[in-house]
């Protein structure tokens, strides 16, 4: 096989690595907008704040330090201790748990019945507060965070692969963050399926997502099911937090990461799980495949706007997406 070949293979493994990372983010906004129609803006705020709070818990700082200092003259920033991963974690997904019961107490039930647009400009103004609650809480700075996940390249395929071309090939590089990223998207992906057909509350979540009076006509509580899907739309963003927060650091940057989910929903579909994981592979391997073969004669720096062609495309020839419902309106 020639070498141009083998490197066409390599960059469509990493915009499949790349894509599952997209669709870590997208999920969260399907789950939300499934159960209440809402378009949850500051998902990609969220995953910053899972991040950050993640962080702050395993390196033992204070909360607000920065505020306690500035108010009472003191110089306190940690606690003197380190909190093991995993139980940074639970605790984490704890803090991630009340966040959603206090959006749907202060926030969401105080809108119910209004306009779409009024509900989505509330997540807008959701997604400024959270930035400027972890601004407060953890700090602005850059922060490492290593939960223990492999990183670097994977060496046994490139020992496996760099036979494949001529001497100047030497194998194809696979980051093993990506190969885990993909697995425990494919496990979330599949516990959230079985969640929602085998479970009580998964089957009061579609009912609710299907029709809100009918639903609370059976006796099913709005209140709870909301605080349900913003918490797992929370313990999404935790995991896509860590990914991305592992791959890059955790930074206020980290919150853009909702505008790439965007393209993906528009292919998915907003009200498809499975959709989001397909919408973000192709976006993934759509660019990295895209750059490679035409990026040079149109400059470099195409993956920065191909997604958004692409999901343009879409809304001109087929608004709902692969996998979302079509919706019909009979006047």
């Amino acid at each position: 096989m020639s070498d141009q070949f083998l490197y066409a293979i390599e960059v469509t493994m990493n915009g499949l690595m790349a894509g599952v990372l997209y669709a870590l983010v997208a999920l969260g906004f399907v789950l939300i907008y499934k159960a209440s129609g809402i378009f949850n803006y500051a998902q990609g705020v969220m995953a910053l704040f899972a991040a950050m709070t993640l962080v702050g818990i395993m390196d033992g700082q204070v909360p607000f330090s920065h505020l306690i200092n500035a108010a009472f003259g003191t110089k306190v920033h940690h606690f003197g201790w380190h909190v093991p991963a995993l139980a940074a974690i639970l605790l984490t997904v704890g803090v991630m748990v009340a966040l959603a019961w206090m959006v749907q107490r202060f926030v969401m039930r105080h809108l119910v019945n209004q306009e779409p647009i009024i509900l989505f400009m509330a997540t807008i103004g959701l997604a400024y507060f959270l930035e400027g609650l972890s601004d407060l809480m953890w700090g602005s700075e850059i922060k490492k965070l290593d939960v223990g996940l492999p990183q670097g390249g994977s060496l046994w395929i490139e020992d496996m692969t760099s036979g494949l071309g001529s001497d100047n090939f030497y194998g194809f590089f696979i980051d093993n963050l990506d190969i885990v990223a993909a697995i425990v998207a494919v496990l979330l992906v599949l516990a959230l399926m079985a969640f929602s057909n085998y479970t009580k509350e998964g089957r009061a979540l579609r009912a609710v997502a299907d029709d809100h009076q009918a639903a609370l006509s059976v006796g099913i509580s709005l209140d709870f099911i909301w605080v349900l899907v913003w918490s797992v739309a929370g313990f999404v963003a935790l995991v896509a937090g860590i990914m991305w927060g592992t791959k890059s650091g955790v930074q206020f940057s980290l919150s853009l990461i909702a505008l790439k989910a965007l393209p993906v929903l528009m292919l998915g579909g907003f009200t498809s799980i499975p959709g989001a994981i397909v919408g973000g592979l192709i976006i993934g391997v759509g660019e990295k495949l895209f750059e490679f073969a035409l990026g040079p004669m149109l400059g470099g720096a195409t993956e920065n706007w191909f997604a958004y062609v692409l999901a343009l495309l879409f809304l001109v020839f087929r608004p709902q997406g692969l996998f979302g419902e079509k919706i019909i309106e009979r006047v």
